[in-house]
């Protein structure tokens, strides 16, 4: 969202205005149509309003344009008067979203970066020239969630590879049923606003962690975005909780975030996440505990398998911990070694769990006792 987002958590008074969330599969097969239908539902349930963006490329190809009656330069204007409409249209549901007095969810079928991907590399650059269209707001700041439907086939790569580098990209692979396909889609929107379903959506998705000593081979690496991090740990009224600012981005271009994490309820801890404006950051930032390290990562985000995958290189300046440290992680069902790791990365062994790689104890200075910490539990330090 533009501007100051409000809180994304629903036990807060203030309502969840417009969050934006771009559903998207590589084939017809995915599951989209259905799992737009059934998140809808499930929200509703719960009191929100739900507003669904149609597939703009459906509206204007349904009109009689055929991409193949069409020369170089009418597809080049296509494709940008495509782009623009979404916007239009989109924009028009945001709005609705900001002002209504509910809990509201945009769901977008399919979004902007999806139509760039129809468009070669030097075409897509010039027509962000043109348009004054800037990547990190088209893909990172307009959505609040990107979740892509993996269906059997294959071959789309180059249309979802479009979002790799999104901070909240989730892929919903094929590793269950159709029924617990869609139930993981659901559950990984609760997961990012915070609300607790209990077992209404059971899953067992979890984050798994990797200790990289190298790149073996960046030439068969996949495509990949590259990102630098800044995480700085605030001060908070209590040891069990944990309040973290974030500011994420490429090419001098900035997204912001303000993480909470609340102490445990019912053996589960909550986590808040909110994105927030420049200006907010750095009013948060006065408020930096300096028992605490700012931690630096340059992270490379990149799709492999049906998995999204972060690979983290901490830098300078850095804590003593940190030095060389490369980790990779991803959020997925699959147990032990079921998960496939890229085989051009150098990995040491899992330390899923090991509290020694939680950021917040890499964070830690010294003369602060990590044995006595609270807080020592990784969490969804993304």
């Amino acid at each position: 969202m533009t501007g100051t987002a409000p809180s994304l958590h629903v036990t807060y008074p203030q309502k969840i205005g417009g969050l934006r969330f771009d559903f998207k599969a590589d084939c017809p097969c995915g599951g989209k149509t259905t799992g737009q239908a059934r998140l809808s539902t499930f929200f509703e349930s719960l009191g929100w309003k739900v507003y669904r963006a149609p597939e703009t490329a459906l509206v204007l190809m349904s009109g009689g344009v055929k991409f193949t009656n069409l020369s170089k330069l009418e597809a080049y204007k296509f494709q940008e008067n495509l782009i623009r409409t979404m916007k239009q249209i989109e924009d028009t549901y945001f709005e609705l979203a900001n002002t209504c007095p509910q809990n509201c969810l945009v769901i977008c079928d399919r979004g902007i970066m999806d139509a760039s991907a129809y468009l070669p590399t030097e075409d897509w650059e010039q027509m962000k020239a043109d348009n004054n269209w800037n990547e990190i707001q088209l893909r990172d700041n307009r959505y609040n969630q990107v979740i892509h439907m993996v269906s059997a086939a294959r071959g789309a790569e180059m249309f979802y590879t479009a979002w790799v580098g999104h901070p909240y990209y989730d892929v919903i692979d094929n590793t269950t049923g159709f029924e617990g396909k869609v139930m993981r889609m659901i559950s990984a929107v609760c997961n990012r606003l915070g609300i607790d379903t209990g077992d209404r959506l059971s899953t067992n998705s979890k984050k798994r962690k990797f200790l990289v000593t190298g790149v073996l081979d960046w030439t068969i690496f996949p495509p990949h975005q590259k990102f630098m991090v800044t995480h700085d740990y605030l001060v908070t009224p209590s040891r069990k909780m944990q309040a973290r600012i974030r500011k994420r981005g490429q090419n001098g271009q900035w997204t912001y975030t303000h993480t909470i994490r609340r102490p445990e309820i019912n053996e589960e801890s909550v986590e808040l996440r909110m994105a927030i404006n420049s200006r907010d950051y750095e009013i948060l930032l006065a408020q930096r505990d300096y028992r605490h390290y700012s931690i630096y990562k340059k992270r490379t985000c990149f799709l492999w398998n049906n998995h999204y995958f972060h690979l983290d290189e901490y830098e300078d300046p850095c804590p003593p911990g940190c030095k060389g440290l490369i980790l990779l992680e991803t959020y997925t069902t699959l147990e032990g070694d079921d998960l496939k790791v890229p085989d051009f990365l150098q990995i040491e062994q899992e330390v899923t769990g090991n509290s020694k790689y939680s950021m917040f104890n890499l964070s830690i200075k010294e003369e602060m006792d990590r044995t006595k910490s609270d807080a020592s539990i990784d969490s969804r330090d993304v």
